[in-house]
């Protein structure tokens, strides 16, 4: 089946990645669905601003670099019930907006669907999805592919009205483990989270990086994401096997010098998971994963 869809609007987001986006954009442009695309240049620069002209999309210019969180006015600024995500160089192949979509339109209850990432031109599968795919969470026979507490945002369609109705991203997080935060919390909304292999996104990661960066806020992200949701008990045994696993990490120190930062703001927003939720999470640990 071809042709516009217009339950879809897909979200693009970028920041000073020129060349990564125009292949980005050049791929959306030619699926079938003929999606809605909107551009967040996260900061805007004159580079970016050209190679969106030149496709056609729609673009929504923030002042400066908000991280994730240039997705939730993506998000804001489109009116479609469902909308995808896509970082500047990923791209979903054809079919799979229209097949999200359809499964998001049968079953109410579903928050988001996240799919199968292929990386690179030799098409490996991404290890977290190997994780989802063997998920232990128990999934309803109505439910689509595997239930998740976890997704890969570039992989990922939400229901655009839950996911404006809980937040979206967290803007104090940024960038790095953003997806968890939300995760949980769609899941204490009373949302379904559901990993399917069938929808099929491609990555082609960008050489420009800044991996010490993301290291850092990765492993603080954590640490927050605990303490904003998970019991006292649970956060605090969570804390010390980070310190453990990465003691030799030289962005361990930075990273628990603004997790601690953060205290104040920690306490304000903390907001423990139900239980059913936490069990499922404990589930998914044992098994070797946070997904």
């Amino acid at each position: 089946m071809s042709g516009l869809d217009t339950r879809i609007g897909v979200v693009v987001l970028t920041h000073d990645r020129p060349d990564a986006l125009v292949r980005t954009l050049a791929q959306l442009r030619a699926l079938p669905e003929q999606p809605r695309v909107v551009v967040v240049e996260n900061g805007a620069t004159a580079t970016a601003g050209r190679a969106v002209r030149a496709w056609g999309v729609e673009v929504l210019r923030l002042p400066r670099n908000v991280g994730a969180a240039g997705r939730n006015f993506g998000v804001a600024y489109l009116d479609t019930p469902y909308v995808a995500f896509c970082d500047d160089d990923t791209w979903w192949a054809p079919g799979a907006l229209r097949h999200a979509a359809d499964l998001l339109e049968a079953e109410p209850r579903l928050g988001l669907v996240t799919g199968k990432v292929l990386v690179g031109p030799d098409e490996r599968v991404d290890p977290t999805c190997l994780a989802m795919a063997r998920s232990p969470l128990p999934s309803p026979a109505d439910l689509p592919g595997r239930a998740v507490l976890g997704f890969l945002c570039a992989a990922t369609m939400v229901r655009r009205r839950v996911f404006l109705h809980i937040g979206g991203f967290e803007p104090r997080l940024f960038l790095g483990g953003e997806e968890a935060l939300l995760a949980m919390d769609l899941a204490a909304a009373g949302y379904a989270l559901a990993y399917v292999e069938e929808i099929v996104v491609h990555h082609h990661p960008s050489p420009r990086r800044q991996m010490a960066q993301r290291r850092r806020l990765l492993l603080r992200n954590t640490l927050w994401c605990a303490w904003l949701r998970r019991p006292a008990s649970t956060a605090l045994r969570l804390t010390l096997e980070t310190a453990r696993a990465h003691a030799a990490d030289p962005a361990l120190a930075p990273a628990l010098a603004s997790a601690v930062a953060g205290l104040s703001w920690i306490v304000r927003r903390r907001r423990v998971v139900p239980l059913e939720i936490e069990k499922g999470l404990r589930l998914l640990e044992a098994a070797g994963g946070s997904r």
